[in-house]
């Protein structure tokens, strides 16, 4: 680690001089620009400012012997690593069934369009800057549609729904597609202090509000997971503990929807040793009800309930994960008054 003496220049004004070895890396010479961001820590970031645009994050990407799912993988990955543009190349043709594939894969990805095709390249461009990105309303949307999943996910299953089963399922796709987009986002932000002053955020909220959004993608997944017992010809829910389940999944909507004011509203501690609390009894209950499953009906029914359960369960402990992060949130607060 190198160190530097401040200096008072002109009796107003403190100065540092530069590494000159890190200067010469970044073009900076006398008349440049730097950024200067604080950080909540007290640390001074600084960052070389170009007088040109920002330059664009693009990648060619040879995708000739990339099966359908390992092309779907790579697109989504350039999408949530942060590239700005993409170039899929295949020398030997893309056919339509891969034009397909593609066409499908940036469906899920919020901004992401097709620009061009040739016979052999595929174009792809991310249109939506960060400037025009709220993470915390991607976080409130996604908070609304992982609670929406959960109870429609509790409904379908106690009332043995198929089509409300398969809504759910179909919804799972707009979960991972919030989720992704704050991905893409906080990632970015990692790397760029401009990325960061365009969302309007520091780096602390934003990792936050990235990880309350983690746990409420999680929640959805088993949501779905919930949804395709109904669809399941051999999964049978006993009705006799359908009122049961639905009280239980009620609570587990409390608890999240509490634990996520902790994050996304002005939600203080003490609401967060309420949501502990009843986080806790919540699991003692559902613990409870599920050692005595089998007393209830067949093995058979009580297995796909007990997989209800720790679905719930699990749903609870994520509201929990999020719950901690704003005892975080707030101590990191108290810290800066």
């Amino acid at each position: 680690m190198k160190t530097r003496k401040v200096q008072l220049s002109g009796g107003t004004t403190y100065t540092v001089s530069l590494p000159k070895s890190w200067a010469e890396e970044h073009g900076i010479e006398q008349g440049s620009v730097l950024s200067l961001q604080q950080n909540n820590d007290g640390s001074l970031l600084v960052q070389a400012v170009s007088d040109q645009e920002t330059p664009t994050r693009r990648l060619t990407l040879d995708v000739a012997t990339a099966d359908p799912n390992a092309l779907d993988r790579r697109i989504r990955g350039l999408y949530a690593v942060g590239y700005d543009a993409a170039t899929l190349v295949d020398e030997t043709g893309h056919g339509a069934e891969r034009r397909h594939l593609i066409e499908s894969t940036i469906d899920d990805l919020s901004g992401l369009e097709l620009l061009e095709t040739t016979p052999t390249r595929v174009d792809l461009e991310m249109l939506i800057d960060a400037e025009n990105v709220d993470i915390r309303k991607i976080a409130l949307r996604l908070r609304l549609v992982a609670l929406a999943m959960q109870r429609d996910a509790i409904a379908a299953v106690t009332e043995g729904d198929a089509a409300l089963a398969e809504r759910v399922v179909d919804r799972d796709r707009e979960a991972d597609k919030l989720f992704i987009m704050v991905t893409r986002y906080f990632r970015r932000a990692l790397s760029d202090l401009q990325e960061t002053e365009k969302l309007g955020q520091n780096r602390d909220l934003l990792f936050e509000q990235y990880y309350t959004c983690r746990q409420l993608e999680r929640i959805a997944d088993h949501a779905e997971k919930i949804a395709n017992f109904v669809t399941d010809p051999e999964a049978t829910f006993p009705t006799t503990l359908a009122e049961d389940v639905r009280r239980l999944g009620e609570r587990t909507r409390t608890v999240i929807d509490a634990a996520s004011d902790l994050i996304l509203t002005d939600a203080v501690l003490t609401d967060a040793a309420a949501v502990m609390n009843d986080r806790n009894a919540l699991v003692e209950d559902i613990e409870r009800f599920d050692r005595e499953l089998y007393s209830h009906g067949t093995p058979e029914e009580a297995y796909v309930a007990g997989l209800v359960l720790d679905s719930l369960q699990r749903t609870a402990e994520y509201g929990a994960n999020i719950a901690q992060t704003g005892i975080e949130q707030a101590l990191r607060r108290e810290n800066l008054q």
